[in-house]
C-alpha cells in the first residue's frame, strides 16, 4: 500500500503460496516501489489490463449501475430487458473489445420480424458500445453499431373515425352500467386529454388543479408537463370518488396502489363496439387528429400532447384535408383578389379597396402601342 500521484492505493502482489513466499512477495515490493518512484503506476495498468480483458456481461453490468440507473423508471426496465434477452444473451461471454459489427448485424437480423424491436436493441447496444468507449473498455470510435442499417418502420396510424367514437360512447355507457366504473373513466381520460397511459393511470389527486383547469404532472416521458382539462375531462375527475390512503385517481387492487392493467377491461370495451384493432395508444392519436379537425394548429396540438420535438407532431398535418383546404381557399380569396383568379375576381381584401386594371389597345392608324388605366373607387376612368 503506498500512494501514487497522492492518491492511496492497494496493490496485490498475488496468493500466499509458491512462487509467493514472504521473502518473493517483499522483493516483488521492493521493485514496484521503485517502478512508482520513476513515475509508473502499476495499479492503473493492473485496471487496464482488467478493462481490456472484460467480457459483454461485465460491461453491461457496469453500464447498467452508471448508466442505465440515470434514465426515468420505465426506461431502466426496458433497456435492462432488450440487454438481458437480446444481447447479454447472444454476446455475454466474448470479450467486449473483439465484437464486431458482424456479431451485432446477426443479432439485429435475427429480430427482422419485428422491426420496431429489433432498431430498439440496437440503440441500445449503440449506446453500450459508446459508454464503453469513453470508459475504456474499447479504442475510441470503434463503436460496431456505427455502420448497421436500422430496418425500415411501418408507423401505425389509426384514429377512430365520427361512427366510430359514437360506438365507442355506447359500448363505454354499457361496460359503465355493468360496474367496469373505473376502466371506463381511464378510457374517457385519454381520450379527452390525449394523455399517454401511464400518465392516466398513475395520476394523483395532488397533480389536479380543477380551479385552473390543468393537470401538472412533475414527470413524464418529456419531463415535467402541464396537460390542459377540457370541461368534459373536468367532469369525468369530479365523477370520481376520494378513496382514504390512496393517493391516486384511479386506484388499484393493493391498499394505496394505482391501476395497473387496463388491457384487459379495454379489449372487452373495444370487442363490444367493433373495433378490435384499435390500441389504447391509438385513443391519444385520436385526441389529435380531432384537435386537428377543430382547426387547431400543429405548435397547439403539440403542446396539447406534450411533444418535445415538432416532428413528432407533423405526423398529424395529414389527418384533416378539409381544414388545410379552407386554408388554401382563404389564402387562395386573398391573393386573388389582387391577381384576379380565373375563377373570378376573387375576394377583396380586407385592408384595401379592390384595384380594376385594364389594358387598351390602340386601333390601326392612331399611334402605336397601348396603355394600361387603373380604375380605383370614386376615379373617373
Amino acid at each position: 500500500q503506498t500512494r501514487i500521484k497522492g492518491r492511496l492505493k492497494r496493490i496485490t502482489i498475488g496468493q500466499h503460496g509458491s512462487p509467493w513466499t514472504v521473502e518473493t512477495a517483499r522483493k516483488r515490493a521492493a521493485e514496484l516501489l521503485v517502478a512508482i518512484r520513476s513515475g509508473d503506476d502499476p495499479a492503473s495498468e493492473r485496471d487496464q489490463g482488467r478493462t481490456l480483458d472484460a467480457l459483454f456481461e461485465e460491461v453491461a453490468t457496469a453500464y447498467i449501475e452508471a448508466h442505465v440507473a440515470k434514465l426515468k423508471p420505465r426506461t431502466q426496465v426496458e433497456y435492462q430487458r432488450l440487454l438481458r434477452q437480446h444481447l447479454v444473451r447472444s454476446l455475454g461471454k466474448r470479450p467486449i473489445r473483439e465484437i464486431t459489427p458482424t456479431d451485432i448485424g446477426r443479432v439485429h437480423t435475427r429480430l427482422r420480424g419485428t422491426a420496431r424491436t429489433a432498431n430498439h436493441v440496437l440503440a441500445v447496444a449503440s449506446s453500450l458500445f459508446a459508454w464503453a468507449e469513453t470508459h475504456g473498455y474499447r479504442d475510441s470510435g470503434s463503436n460496431p453499431c456505427s455502420k448497421i442499417e436500422r430496418f425500415s418502420e411501418v408507423e401505425r396510424e389509426r384514429y377512430l373515425s365520427s361512427d366510430e367514437l359514437d360506438r365507442l360512447a355506447t359500448a363505454l355507457r354499457e361496460a359503465e352500467a355493468g360496474g367496469a366504473t373505473l376502466a371506463v373513466a381511464a378510457v374517457r381520460l385519454l381520450l379527452l386529454t390525449g394523455a399517454r397511459l401511464s400518465e392516466i393511470l398513475t395520476l394523483r389527486w395532488e397533480f389536479v388543479d380543477a380551479e385552473r383547469g390543468v393537470l401538472r404532472l412533475p414527470d413524464s416521458k418529456t419531463g415535467a408537463k402541464v396537460i390542459v382539462l377540457n370541461g368534459a375531462a373536468l367532469d369525468v375527475l369530479q365523477s370520481l370518488p376520494r378513496l382514504a390512503g390512496c393517493p391516486f385517481v384511479l386506484p388499484g387492487r393493493g391498499n394505496g396502489a394505482h391501476m395497473v392493467n387496463l388491457q384487459k377491461p379495454w379489449r372487452a370495451i373495444r370487442k363490444r363496439a367493433g373495433l378490435d384493432d384499435v390500441r389504447l395508444h391509438d385513443l391519444r392519436h385520436s385526441f389529435a387528429s380531432f384537435a386537428v379537425d377543430a382547426g387547431g394548429n400543429l405548435p397547439v396540438i403539440g403542446s396539447l400532447l406534450g411533444h418535445s420535438q415538432p416532428q413528432t407532431t407533423a405526423r398529424y398535418a395529414h389527418v384533416a384535408p378539409t381544414v388545410a383546404r379552407g386554408v388554401a381557399e382563404a389564402v387562395g380569396a386573398r391573393i386573388g383578389s389582387v391577381l384576379g383568379a380565373s375563377r373570378g375576381e376573387g375576394l377583396p381584401s380586407p385592408s384595401r379597396p379592390p384595384v380594376r386594371i385594364r389594358r387598351i389597345t390602340r386601333l390601326k392608324g392612331s399611334a402605336a402601342g397601348a396603355r394600361t388605366v387603373i380604375e380605383k373607387p370614386n376615379e373617373p376612368t
